[in-house]
């Protein structure tokens, strides 16, 4: 049991034997001075004593974990106990003015104030005192909504009994109907803490959201990086705790692994901020304004599980084009490859919602694990000259290095290299030299099946 479960349990316990024995006191001096003031008294404390066993009974109940039946857990059986609390004060309140009201029309009622009825109450006040007092400091560190109903039960007694004991007063001063009208005070004090408590009650079991969460939650996230938009988001409180669930409305550009990264940062930002919350966050893709035709096209391609790319638009004009390479699986037969790429071209034509004219090319994707071997010293030196030769020959490249040739199971070779550029050469520079140098190879070692440049400024830490 963990030490907040400790010490609502502790403060529930000691609650219940404090109402039993101030239900006990007033009860006995109520009869003896016949006081319809600490009769209601010891009414209100009849009910606090029910209350407190009940609140008790609940806070042991909440602190059980989730299970199969109650996947929010059971927190929310505070909040039944403190709905069963409204009701018994509601009984209360209307016992005390019935009473009250009878007692002033027959005016027949004699009182006895004695220094043990001034007593009773006055020791009812300390204790109240105390319990509200520890009450309120237990619930405020386990935001405990049935130790805050005790707690207002005891603030209310602290008042309804000072008001008994003015009554008292006023019937030591010959005023015998005062203390019926101090009942009745004491019935509206009661019926105004049932009302409070259960208004805050049902809003937690009718789900109703924290009032201010949701301006809140909606600050939180709208500040947070890569969200668009909170498409949806519901509130549920239970007890302490409060669920919260979130759709937020991201690019659908961004690849999935960044999706996730920014629902983590806005879980994680929510956490900081409600750490006493259970927090759900999910992705909506939606389509920016500001996409460009690439993105556009990257974006429904992924959607096809198709990857698109040197892409080349022209939307000016009459007659529209977009023209794109994409990679499919090459074990397919050219009817699926087809079929495949023609879902892509009718999406794509609603995408731009005009007549477009698309030409693709299929480009085979091997995606089966293939084993190569290095080349041997002698053939590797022979090949690494070559390449060498080939790149002094072009302007612009600054250095070969980081040379690795393998020999494939199909005596095909494929070559890795680094190429040095100066640092201020513009990348749509680099591709044509890199594409050139790759053209060289291929023509003086035809046996090269593969050729892989990677293209970094001088002196580059690989």
């Amino acid at each position: 049991m963990s030490s907040h479960e400790q010490k609502k349990q502790n403060v529930a316990l000691s609650s219940v034997v404090a109402s039993l024995l101030l239900t006990i006191m007033k009860l006995v001096v109520g009869l003896m001075t016949g006081s319809i003031g600490i009769l209601s008294e010891a009414a209100h404390s009849t009910m606090d004593f029910g209350a407190a066993a009940l609140t008790w009974f609940a806070v042991r109940i909440s602190d059980k974990p989730a299970d199969k039946k109650h996947h929010y857990g059971h927190t929310k059986i505070e909040s039944v106990s403190a709905l069963i609390e409204t009701g018994l004060l509601l009984l209360t309140s209307c016992w005390i003015v019935y009473a009250a009201v009878e007692r002033l029309i027959s005016g027949t009622a004699e009182i006895e104030v004695t220094w043990y009825a001034i007593a009773v109450i006055v020791v009812s006040i300390v204790v109240d005192i105390s319990r509200a007092t520890a009450l309120k400091k237990v619930a405020k560190e386990t935001k405990s909504q049935a130790l805050e109903a005790d707690a207002l039960h005891f603030t209310s007694d602290i008042v309804s009994s000072a008001v008994v004991l003015a009554g008292l007063g006023f019937v030591a001063l010959g005023l015998q109907w005062a203390d019926a009208v101090a009942g009745m005070f004491v019935a509206v004090l009661v019926a105004r803490a049932a009302w409070e408590l259960g208004r805050k009650t049902f809003d937690v079991l009718v789900d109703a959201a924290p009032e201010g969460l949701s301006e809140q939650i909606e600050e939180i996230v709208m500040n947070a990086p890569g969200v668009i938009s909170i498409h949806k988001m519901r509130i549920k409180p239970a007890g302490p705790f409060v669920f919260i669930d979130l759709t937020i409305s991201v690019s659908r550009t961004l690849p999935q692994e960044k999706v996730l990264a920014i629902c983590a940062g806005v879980e994680e930002r929510l956490k900081a901020e409600l750490p006493d919350s259970d927090i759900t966050v999910n992705a909506r893709p939606v389509v920016l304004d500001s996409e460009t035709v690439t993105e556009r096209i990257h974006a429904v391609g992924l959607n096809h599980g198709l990857h698109a790319h040197n892409i080349l638009a022209s939307l000016a004009g009459e007659h529209k084009q977009i023209t794109f390479d994409v990679e499919v699986d090459s074990r397919l037969t050219i009817r699926e490859a087809h079929d495949a790429v023609t879902e892509l071209e009718e999406e794509l034509h609603r995408e731009f919602n005009e007549e477009i004219d698309l030409c693709i090319h299929l480009d085979p994707l091997n995606s089966e694990e293939r084993n190569a071997r290095p080349a041997d010293p002698e053939n590797e030196a022979r090949i690494t000259a070559i390449i060498r030769q080939a790149a002094s020959t072009i302007a612009g490249i600054r250095d070969v290095h980081a040379l690795k040739i393998h020999v494939s199971s199909h005596n095909k070779l494929c070559i890795t290299l680094h190429c040095g550029f100066d640092d201020n050469t513009v990348l749509a520079d680099v591709h044509p030299l890199t594409s050139r140098l790759e053209s060289l190879i291929y023509r003086d070692i035809p046996e090269t099946s593969r050729i892989i440049v990677h293209a970094e400024p001088v002196n580059a830490v690989d």
